[in-house]
């Protein structure tokens, strides 16, 4: 006879897996012929575009392009510096045994090198190594019995568990567009380079939807037609609706964006303006603490009961952990002392991450592009080596955990003093999404044995001698009798604290074919 009971549905989340892997795309490029010959690279900066991700059986395919500008000394006789401005296109598998077709994937990516090399006067290549961070999640709908309705005889062992439930998930494109002005007096030749980040994010919650508000920053140096190089920056608000039923402003929700495509198209130089276009596609996971309470197992002391259990995995305790720090250094530029500091570009690198019960600690460096002009003034650069190292507090107090980190420079200063001496003042910005994975044990089926009789092998009393990994649910459930009696009749105040070699007395036992 099947038992009657009343179940409660739980969606979770399940992360799958976890990787991280270093990918390396490259082409080579034709000089355009409206351009002179290029002699050599000066910099190189780039910023990625993730076109596609695609989840299929053992493997993710990823679409996309790092979209790059190359600062190079030409073969020409009236112009120290040009531009070139390429999309290195990739299409990467990347092996992932745990994945199935229907899966979600949330992938970031960042640039880790980037390397031009010139192989003829017209004919360059361009290589970047690329880290990829995925995380695959599958979602699962989960009944669990809470209650027995028919039996009345019935012993039942209960734990509670806080977890994430899964409320929804959904996204949406925003489309950023805004023209920035430059200097009146520049009449713009082309674009050197470009920097482009995503800052402010932040989130509200109103009528069944998520804004989502962030700002994309962007600078950009250009050359103008009189071989100056300046600089113009802007921040261009990025918002977004995403439909969450029933979200409230107590629900957790994760915010992921990336950039799919980007346009920066110089106007006509009477414009004296640069327009800008990106298109983000923001995704939003929202998760619902809820604690719920677990039957782990059952048994009557008049009844033979069978039953079924499977295995769950969850998210737990998911904290979102935010710090600010400053990193400062000096570096002697020589060539600086009659010249002038044009750019700085910052690679920011983790090199390392040390998880105890209290910290969570950063190992990594800050690699620093510097682009100057030197006494004469042709364009060079010097790439320096920042090493610095951060903790923030382990608010979960365990050493595992699962953890997710993302570092964003909120700004930077670079003071030029005698000698060529640059103090480095860079302040960044830390963010850590944490939490745990947790696996809870379910009784998804329950059967009465109609047709088992009960044992004649029954005394009022019996005394027993506890053995290591005993507990008293363990020892009531073999001899049929309950935790509550066996507490009574040995005067234990605490049922949860026994010991080995302890002598209990257990009350109306029935010990059923020595189980």
């Amino acid at each position: 006879m099947e038992v009657d009971v009343s179940k409660e549905n739980l969606r979770i989340n399940k992360l799958i897996c976890e990787k991280k892997e270093l990918i390396f795309v490259e082409e080579d490029m034709i000089v355009p012929d409206s351009k002179p010959d290029i002699i050599n690279p000066i910099n190189s900066n780039g910023n990625i575009c993730i076109y596609k991700k695609e989840v299929m059986d053992e493997k993710i395919k990823i679409d996309g392009c790092v979209n790059t500008y190359i600062m190079y000394l030409p073969d020409s006789q009236n112009n120290n510096l040009r531009g070139l401005n390429v999309n290195v296109d990739f299409s990467k598998v990347i092996n992932v045994p745990e994945s199935k077709e229907g899966m979600t994937v949330i992938a970031s990516m960042n640039i880790k090198d980037l390397e031009c090399k010139v192989l003829n006067g017209r004919k360059i290549n361009v290589r970047a190594g690329l880290e990829v961070k995925l995380k695959l999640y599958a979602n699962e709908d989960v009944e669990i019995i809470n209650e027995i309705n028919n039996i009345e005889d019935i012993q039942i062992l209960k734990e509670s568990f806080n977890i994430n439930s899964l409320l929804g998930s959904g996204n949406t494109r925003i489309y950023v567009k805004d023209t920035l002005n430059i200097d009146p007096q520049d009449n713009l030749e082309e674009v050197l380079k470009t920097e482009i980040n995503l800052v402010d994010n932040d989130i509200k919650i109103s009528y069944n939807k998520i804004l989502s508000k962030s700002e994309v920053e962007v600078k950009i140096m250009y050359l103008t037609q009189d071989n100056r190089i300046n600089t113009v920056q802007g921040k261009i608000p990025a918002v977004g609706f995403i439909d969450i039923q029933n979200v409230n402003e107590e629900n957790i929700s994760d915010i992921k964006n990336e950039i799919k495509n980007i346009l920066i198209r110089p106007n006509a130089a009477e414009e004296h303006s640069i327009y800008v276009e990106i298109e983000i596609e923001t995704m939003c996971i929202t998760y619902e603490k809820k604690e719920v309470s677990v039957i782990q197992d059952l048994y009557s002391p008049t009844k033979m009961l069978t039953l079924s259990q499977k295995r769950i995995t969850t998210t737990s305790n998911k904290i979102v952990k935010d710090k600010n720090f400053t990193i400062t250094s000096k570096t002697n530029i020589s060539e600086l002392s009659n010249g002038n500091l044009l750019d700085v570009d910052i690679l920011t690198n983790i090199n390392n991450e040390k998880i105890t019960s209290s910290k969570i600690i950063y190992e990594g460096e800050l690699l620093v592009n510097f682009i100057f002009t030197k006494e004469n003034n042709t364009v060079n650069n010097k790439v320096s080596k920042i090493p610095f190292e951060v903790s923030i507090d382990n608010p979960i107090m365990e050493e595992q955990i699962y953890l997710d980190t993302t570092m964003i420079i909120t700004n930077k200063t670079f003071t030029v003093k005698n000698g060529g001496d640059v103090e480095c003042s860079v302040d960044i910005g830390v963010t850590a999404d944490i939490f745990q994975s947790i696996g809870i044990n379910i009784i998804d089926n329950i059967q009465v044995e109609e047709n088992k009789e009960k044992s004649d092998d029954y005394d009022s009393l019996i005394i027993y001698i506890v053995q290591s990994g005993d507990t008293l649910w363990k020892i009531a459930k073999r001899f049929k009798s309950t935790v509550e009696d066996i507490a009574i009749m040995n005067g234990l105040d605490n049922p949860d604290k026994i010991f080995v070699g302890q002598k209990l007395y257990i009350p109306k036992f029935m010990y059923m074919n020595g189980k």
